[in-house]
């Protein structure tokens, strides 16, 4: 264990924490708990932050909002992002050996889960304090900037416990994956389907916008285009083509034949997939990317207002609007999403860049996470090992399943972070609902929960095989 880990033993005490279930737990109960803790989130994503009088916004945040389910205003204002971010700073360090971790030590795993837990309330409180200190909720005053921060820390620890009370077993997958499909479901159905009149005299929602061009005799690319970045058709048809591919890639995969060194009968296939890391990479990319805008935006209010410092220019710089503040240089220019299709003409360069800046920190975070993650070929041999698995025709040792697994599992790697990649920074030049990302992350957690469903049900009829499909 390494010295790091051993100054999270004093306080891992005072952590709060949900217990492991004694038994195992049906597959209703665990339908039961995980709709539990998507009631309590949906009903805090409604309930307002006391003592908050909101300004402008500008709709890059909007579509961080979105990714990290979160509710401006509400006690869902920070949402998953504290998490997420943790979990991403703890990750790098474990990656980079900075922390020495035997996650097959059980004491080991305990400190490193209270490191993590550390590391998601500094960022709670980091996150909320950089909220007020940036002037996101206006002018309030001492007592009530207090009452903010209470209010954002309390809601961050339920949404932490909610996560975990998930993953420990008593639900269905995770409470972020949860989070995260429940803010994308609700932004696509209200981008399609909103009744509220907006600035360009139509309905917000893109179908009954479509049918009052018609209506009002519009030009025919006004059906399908709306000026002033409001949903439209095109982007209905691009979110409607997202889903389709990105289902079509879930799809795609290497499968190898396993059998049971135990049971003869048993044989099956281990399928690697070609989107082998999932969404973990682009859940990161943003992360990073949503940081540095609230970082950016910070110092900017603070320091550099007029634009005239170079050294923190180089960071962001910023014009106010009655839109919010929108991003007019420095690096925080490049890693916000460009807009709609009349970014391809009016600034080609920012496309690009951002398409390159999102796709390359995709494939770092999808090589680095297949180390941290246990997804590597040494890791997954042993996996299948330990669990009683073997490749027919290969003797049941570690290094011939690894050499197998290091013809697909790399490459498989690298492709799946290009992919995922180009499908959340392209699309979002044609206003996919949700962002691009969204999509992305909507079609690949409802198909993560399918599958863990039917392992659930699987598991149930043969016990025998949970060692191996875990």
């Amino acid at each position: 264990m390494g010295r790091f880990l051993e100054l999270f033993k004093p306080i891992s005490r005072f952590i709060p924490e949900v217990n492991k279930p004694e038994r195992r737990v049906s597959f209703n109960a665990k339908l039961a708990w995980t709709g539990l803790a998507l009631v309590i989130y949906l009903v805090m994503s409604e309930i307002p932050l006391y003592g908050v009088s909101m300004g402008p916004e500008s709709s890059a945040m909007l579509t961080y909002r979105v990714i990290f389910a979160s509710t401006r205003g509400t006690l869902m204002e920070l949402g998953i992002g504290p998490i997420v971010t943790a979990g991403l700073i703890i990750q790098l360090l474990a990656g980079a050996r900075m922390i020495e971790v035997d996650f097959s030590n059980p004491e080991d795993r305990a400190l490193f889960t209270a490191a993590s837990k550390v590391f998601s309330l500094a960022m709670i409180m980091l996150q909320s304090a950089i909220y007020i200190i940036s002037g996101a909720f206006g002018t309030v005053t001492f007592g009530i900037s207090i009452l903010i921060f209470l209010q954002l820390l309390a809601s961050g620890i339920i949404i932490m416990l909610l996560d975990e009370l998930l993953q420990k077993g008593w639900g269905i997958g995770s409470g972020i994956s949860l989070f995260i499909v429940a803010g994308i479901a609700q932004r696509i159905w209200w981008d399609s389907l909103s009744f509220i009149p907006v600035g360009d005299g139509k309905r917000l929602g893109a179908i009954f916008a479509f049918f009052e061009s018609i209506i009002l005799g519009e030009p025919i690319w006004n059906w399908f285009h709306r000026s002033g970045g409001f949903p439209d058709m095109i982007g209905l048809l691009t979110t409607i083509t997202v889903f389709a591919v990105v289902i079509y890639v879930e799809g795609m995969r290497v499968e190898l034949p396993v059998s049971h060194s135990t049971f003869r009968g048993y044989r099956g296939k281990m399928p690697i997939k070609l989107l082998y890391v999932s969404n973990i990479p682009v859940i990161f990319a943003y992360a990073l990317f949503a940081n540095i805008q609230l970082g950016s935006q910070l110092i900017w209010q603070r320091w550099n207002r007029d634009n005239s410092n170079f050294w923190l220019g180089l960071l962001g710089t910023y014009n106010r609007s009655e839109r919010g503040l929108i991003p007019t240089g420095g690096l925080v220019y490049y890693v916000t999403s460009p807009g709609g299709i009349e970014a391809i003409s009016t600034d080609p360069l920012r496309v690009i860049v951002y398409i390159l800046i999102v796709v390359s920190v995709c494939l770092l975070f999808s090589k680095l996470w297949i180390e941290v993650g246990g997804m590597g070929p040494e890791k997954v041999a042993e996996q299948l090992i330990q669990s009683g698995m073997q490749v027919p025709g290969f003797r049941r040792s570690k290094g011939p399943i690894e050499s197998l697994l290091r013809r697909y599992i790399p490459t498989i790697t690298i492709l799946g972070g290009l992919i995922v990649g180009l499908i959340s920074s392209v699309s979002e030049l044609f206003g996919v609902f949700g962002s691009g990302m969204g999509a992305l992350l909507c079609v690949s957690i409802l198909y993560q929960f399918y599958q863990v469903i039917i392992q659930e049900q699987v598991e149930d009829i043969y016990p025998f095989l949970r060692g191996a499909l875990r």
